[in-house]
């Protein structure tokens, strides 16, 4: 087996982030190998951890009070998909955010790569304790849509 080598378009699209991580996680035996899949796996608020959809949940009620819109429902939507990696993207007033989420068959890894540019003092403010968990939270995410996508079908 060959060792893995990774880009990410979430780069190619932000070649200068504030802010970048890589998450990365064993591909399940059975389960599908499609980034699209992958992606709307890891992001889907029904399957994700519950202490995950009630941050989401509490950062809609809050952000509004610091001067940032709320996300839209499809903020995690797939923008694209280029060969093994399915691209999100959200640009908003106080940050734009690229998520690349990519699966490698032959090394049956998946992996999230995530970019982000802080604009202005909001995006700071906003980012500085995102920056803390942010990790934490894609790993749990990552983890949730491997017992999804690994679960035997029948």
């Amino acid at each position: 087996m060959r060792s893995p080598v990774y880009w990410s378009s979430a780069l190619d699209d932000m070649p200068a982030p504030d802010y970048a991580d890589v998450v990365v996680g064993v591909l399940p035996p059975r389960a599908t190998a499609d980034p699209r899949a992958w992606a709307k796996a890891v992001f889907s608020v029904a399957s994700m951890p519950r202490w995950i959809a009630a941050a989401l949940w509490l950062r809609q009620a809050v952000v509004p009070l610091v001067g940032i819109p709320r996300a839209p429902r499809d903020v995690f939507r797939v923008a694209r998909v280029e060969g093994e990696e399915a691209l999100i993207v959200a640009d908003d007033r106080h940050l734009d955010f690229r998520c690349g989420v990519g699966v490698d068959r032959e090394a049956r890894l998946v992996r999230v790569t995530t970019t982000v540019r802080l604009k202005g003092r909001r995006g700071r403010l906003y980012f500085w304790p995102v920056r803390l968990v942010h990790p934490i939270v894609v790993r749990a995410m990552l983890r949730s849509a491997q017992r999804r996508l690994g679960a035997p079908r029948g």
